[in-house]
């Protein structure tokens, strides 16, 4: 069987569509994970008994757990017991969201309870409240160690979008899957897929490699 580059130019536009989508779901997912996963790392690194049990199960339920069955827990489950109806992209983004937050809460744990306890006795010792010594001391000293960890975490939120596929959102994989049904070049269809992921785990590892570069601990 030949290789039929044509195949691949004229599924492009639909495959941009999903790589757009897939983007979409991921950087939206990413920036709400980042937000719940710091409050709940912070939470398990500095936080009070009720607190870093709220965050400990947390995410021990949700590492515990598959995404794919958090996703359809979002969009089967949770219209039932809520009462709410939820379209395929919003369950997909808070999947991420929920997801990604467990993982990144026990990057910030690590990263935060890594820097020395000196610095935030030196803090204190100088007046500054408790939050001004996370804010300006500890935090950009944790900030350095946790980006690759992070941007090993982004990659993977990446390519978990690929999952979403099950409650029909028009991410990249769906598209070639129906590009596939409709011509059956499964071959060409699945290797421009592939290819999509690459440049787009590619471009981040780049920027993600940069921004370590440039904020590397000396």
């Amino acid at each position: 069987m030949d290789f039929d580059w044509s195949v691949i130019w004229q599924a492009l536009p639909e495959l941009l569509k999903g790589a757009r989508l897939t983007v979409l779901i991921a950087l939206a997912g990413l920036a709400g994970g980042l937000v719940i996963g710091c409050a709940a790392g912070l939470a398990r690194a500095y936080g009070n008994a009720v607190l870093n049990a709220m965050a400990f199960a947390y995410v021990e339920i949700i590492r515990g757990t598959p995404i794919i069955v958090q996703v359809m827990f979002i969009y089967f489950a949770l219209p039932i017991l809520a009462n709410v109806r939820i379209n395929p992209l919003a369950a997909a983004i808070m999947a991420i969201i929920i997801n990604a937050g467990a993982y990144i809460a026990e990057i910030v744990r690590g990263s935060f309870l890594s820097v020395h306890r000196g610095l935030r006795e030196a803090g204190l010792a100088l007046g500054l409240p408790f939050w001004k010594v996370l804010l300006y001391i500890i935090g950009p000293l944790a900030f350095r160690r946790m980006i690759p960890a992070l941007g090993n975490q982004f990659i993977v939120s990446l390519k978990d979008t690929s999952l979403f596929i099950v409650i029909g959102v028009g991410e990249l994989t769906r598209q070639g899957q129906e590009i596939m049904a409709a011509n059956f070049r499964a071959v060409e269809i699945w290797s421009a897929v592939a290819m999509f992921y690459l440049i787009m785990t590619g471009a981040l590892t780049l920027v993600l490699r940069m921004t370590e570069k440039r904020m590397r601990i000396l």
